[in-house]
């Protein structure tokens, strides 16, 4: 099936079977079914091998999946091995947790940059990198050719900075900036985080807990 074919929605199941796989293999377990791996999930073992079949046959009647090769297959389909150059920007809080509590390398990105406009955290290094001043940037990407950002920016500061990112060669963003980017390029991927959102679907979860449908 054409990569372009392959819906928004089947995609980001992907990760979520990589790691439910990632934790079976640890517990040893060799092979699993369709079945199981949908009761494991909260899914259906049809949805499960409609999305899987999205990127080509894995399993064998009878027989299930191989836990360890589909988890390997996953990783490739995922990139979690492409080691994409990532840089971050802004370290307060936020950027600061994502840069020492997110396992880059074992998502498919390598951390080689950290920026911020406060010259203050300037030299100080955060998950064994160095912060650099914002003004050094442009030399920096010349130099590296990083292809993703990561942006923990003020919201106001978030277009034009992402429109100077992509004329230095970035090509994905993930964004935390609570500015919805949409980049005219249609090779520019953007993953926009909104915690917040998250939080709110959770309240209505509980403001909501006790409806009944009629």
């Amino acid at each position: 099936m054409a990569k372009d074919s392959i819906s928004h929605s089947v995609i980001r199941r992907m990760p979520r079977y990589y790691r439910f796989l990632g934790e079976l293999e640890r517990q040893g377990m060799i092979r699993i079914s369709s079945r199981e791996l949908a009761e494991r999930m909260g899914l259906t073992a049809s949805q499960i091998r409609q999305d899987l079949n999205c990127f080509g046959g894995f399993g064998q009647q009878g027989y299930g999946y191989n836990v360890s090769e589909l988890h390997a297959q996953i990783g490739k389909i995922l990139g979690v091995h492409a080691g994409n150059k990532t840089i971050l920007i802004g370290v307060g809080n936020l950027g600061k947790a994502i840069a020492q509590h997110i396992d880059f390398e074992k998502r498919g990105c390598r951390l080689i940059g950290i920026f911020d406009s406060n010259h203050a955290l300037c030299g100080k290094q955060i998950a064994g990198v160095t912060v650099d001043p914002i003004e050094t940037l442009e030399a920096f990407c010349a130099a590296n050719h990083p292809v993703m950002a990561v942006l923990c920016i003020p919201k106001t500061a978030a277009h034009d900075l992402a429109q100077q990112l992509v004329k230095l060669g970035i090509r994905a963003f993930w964004n935390f900036s609570h500015y919805d980017l949409r980049m005219e390029h249609e090779q520019i991927i953007v993953e926009n985080v909104h915690l917040g959102d998250s939080l709110m679907t959770l309240a209505y979860g509980l403001q909501h807990q006790g409806d009944t449908q009629e």
